[in-house]
């Protein structure tokens, strides 16, 4: 007996959904920022990352970029520890670091201390101190010159004044190296405005806490504005240090490494290497050497920041 009922099959096969890999489904979220980033990403490898490497491959080559290439090894950094130029060059670049980025340092932060604080006297002068760091090297160079002018300059007319002659400065082997390190302090603005960001972010309440234990101006500049600065000076030490084994456009521009090689500094006498004498090969191992002695200099002052350096976080 049929029951008049009817029975629908209602069973249906469901398709298998395709997994997409996760390196596209990564590609697929991350591709706009990858485009955003494409312009720099294509500048680093064409012009940074690219001669980074092709300077080492130059390295082991002898090269005048008119005859094809000769591979010699290790040749070129044989002949560059025989050469008394490149000691020379590499002892006058580690006195200037030893003299003027301390220098630069303390003036920086004694300029910082100076305007700290609000006024439209201390706004003015910080905008004074701040605006020679952004003159070009060129133009800075200029400038010195006509100051160390040994007949008519500014420098020994102001020295004049006083009953002292002034020395020769540019043209004498003796004072050419201490007049490149004063003009090295024209450019202390930036760092002096680092300072001050640093100077402003400390809290009020630890300057409050000194003076009740008794500390005068002094302690209170010693135990607590150097140690929370202490951070900031370690950058701009490393900066600095970094910044003087690369000086090279003012003293192309003021002696071109004279007189006597007195200011023949290494990245110059590499640009003579590499442009005047197309030892291109000398040249790349020099940019080499100078790579790991910059890189070996960053590793021992990050070493020894521990000693000295205070975090604040680290209280956390």
């Amino acid at each position: 007996m049929s029951s008049g009922l009817q029975t629908y099959n209602t069973t249906t096969t469901l398709q298998p959904v395709a997994q997409v890999p996760r390196w596209q489904q990564a590609i697929r979220k991350n591709l706009p920022g990858y485009l955003f980033a494409a312009p720099w990403l294509i500048g680093f490898f064409v012009f940074t990352l690219g001669p980074f490497i092709a300077s080492l491959f130059l390295s082991l080559q002898q090269w005048d970029m008119l005859t094809p290439m000769k591979y010699v090894g290790l040749r070129n950094f044989e002949r560059m520890l025989q050469d008394n130029l490149f000691w020379h060059s590499l002892r006058v670049t580690l006195l200037y670091t030893v003299f003027a980025v301390p220098l630069q340092l303390a003036m920086a932060l004694l300029l910082a201390v100076l305007v700290n604080g609000q006024g439209a006297v201390k706004l003015f002068f910080r905008a004074v101190f701040f605006l020679p760091s952004v003159t070009a090297g060129v133009a800075v160079a200029v400038l010195w010159r006509w100051l160390f002018n040994p007949e008519f300059g500014l420098i020994n007319f102001l020295l004049d004044q006083i009953n002292i002659t002034g020395p020769p400065w540019l043209s004498s082997p003796y004072w050419a190296l201490p007049a490149v390190i004063v003009m090295s302090l024209w450019g202390v603005g930036s760092t002096m405005l680092i300072y001050l960001a640093s100077l402003q972010a400390i809290p009020d309440y630890l300057y409050e806490a000194a003076e009740i234990d008794g500390a005068n101006v002094l302690d209170k500049f010693r135990f607590v504005t150097l140690p929370m600065m202490s951070s900031t000076i370690f950058f701009t030490l490393v900066i600095g240090i970094i910044g003087s084994f690369q000086i090279f456009t003012q003293i192309y521009i003021l002696t071109n490494g004279g007189p006597e090689n007195a200011t023949l500094f290494y990245v110059l006498y590499l640009y003579q290497k590499a442009f005047r004498g197309f030892e291109m090969g000398l040249a790349s191992a020099m940019a080499w050497v100078l790579f790991l002695i910059v890189l070996a200099l960053t590793m021992i002052q990050l070493k020894l920041a521990g000693r000295w350096v205070y975090y604040e976080a680290e209280e956390a």
